[in-house]
């Protein structure tokens, strides 16, 4: 199991999921609230996510992930502007602890969480900001 990354805060932002209802200028808003950087939603909380760019998307970055496996069948991941191959490795490792991903850039990754969200989903969004 990989360490748990932390932004040096053990608070998420939000103690539950919630539709991500605005993204760009380097931040999203949600359930009222807004947050400059990525984010890293899970069914149970809304977490700042330190990733700028897909080459950090590792199994440490996505370790909360990993730790919630048995609450999450799908990872969406935002990629930001870029499109992005998952390394085999990781998509083996969600493989091994049964969560499929799905890579997209972050607009349509974050329609599709929000869709997946309100059919009352198990998934999680992993979401590098915008400019």
């Amino acid at each position: 199991m990989p360490k748990q990354a932390t932004d040096g805060s053990d608070a998420p932002h939000l103690p539950r999921s919630a539709p991500i209802d605005a993204y760009g200028n380097g931040g999203f808003a949600f359930a009222d609230m807004s947050h400059r950087g990525s984010l890293l939603c899970l069914p149970d909380a809304i977490w700042a996510w330190p990733v700028t760019k897909t080459a950090e998307i590792d199994e440490y970055s996505l370790s909360r992930v990993f730790a919630a496996a048995n609450r999450i069948d799908s990872l969406i991941v935002g990629t930001g502007t870029d499109v992005w191959i998952v390394p085999a490795r990781l998509r083996e490792a969600l493989r091994a602890v049964h969560i499929g991903l799905d890579a997209m850039q972050t607009g349509p990754a974050i329609r599709t969480y929000n869709i997946m969200i309100g059919e009352r989903r198990r998934v999680a969004a992993a979401l590098i900001a915008v400019p």
